[in-house]
């Protein structure tokens, strides 16, 4: 700001470097500076050309069979950097289907599979497994309509709203197959063991909610 001096002219005025900084803050947080920042992938290729470049320049000079390993390493390391970049994007968009496109078991099979792969120690699919065996169930008892691609969060509110009393632990189980599936968080014998309780519990219970709508008219087994 330009006060007005006794004459009546502006006067330009110093600041001090804190009221210096603040107002060189203020300006660049305005949005056309925003926008003109480089975005992340942008800064990211720029430094690819940076560590090429740079890395170029090193192998003057150099045996020409240390050279070639030295590109291959730098190659390596962008191809490292890219992935570590894009994978993170490409299991956000990866959809958490429950079933395998290919999977068509009945419950049975998914209490079996559950079963073996405890035995083995395998915990993360015999969780997995076991809650494919609770839905595949409430499918065929006509508490779920069956539907491809429905992802376990999905499911397990379908099932929560017919047992609310089960709501809690079916909610649990849900979120521990997204956490072993593609959370690569895993799971233990206990983990295994309060999913079969469940299951259990839920084979011997009777749904508080009316068949599925769009389901053939039928009394829930």
């Amino acid at each position: 700001m330009l006060p007005a001096s006794p004459s009546g002219r502006n006067v330009p005025v110093v600041p001090d470097a804190d009221q210096a900084r603040e107002w060189a803050e203020q300006e660049l947080s305005r949005t056309v500076y925003q926008e003109a920042k480089p975005s992340l992938l942008d800064r990211f290729w720029r430094w690819v050309g940076d560590f090429l470049a740079n890395l170029l320049d090193g192998l003057s000079g150099v045996d020409p069979t240390l050279g070639v390993l030295l590109l291959a390493a730098g190659a390596a390391a962008v191809l490292a950097a890219v992935l570590f970049l894009i994978k993170p994007r490409l299991n956000a968009r990866r959809r958490k289907e429950l079933f395998d496109a290919e999977d068509i078991k009945v419950a049975v099979d998914h209490r079996l599979l559950a079963e073996e792969a405890a035995a083995r120690g395998e915990w993360d699919t015999a969780l997995a497994e076991r809650l494919r065996a609770v839905i595949r169930s409430a499918e065929e008892r006509v508490i779920l309509e069956p539907r491809a691609g429905r992802t376990a969060a999905e499911a397990g509110r379908a099932l929560a709203a017919s047992f609310p009393a089960a709501a809690e632990e079916i909610a649990w189980l849900a979120r521990r197959f997204d956490e072993v599936r593609y959370g690569h968080l895993g799971a233990d014998s206990a983990d295994a063991a309060r999913a079969r309780d469940l299951d259990s519990l839920l084979e011997r219970s009777n749904p508080s909610a009316s068949p599925v709508v769009g389901a053939v008219l039928a009394v829930p087994r």
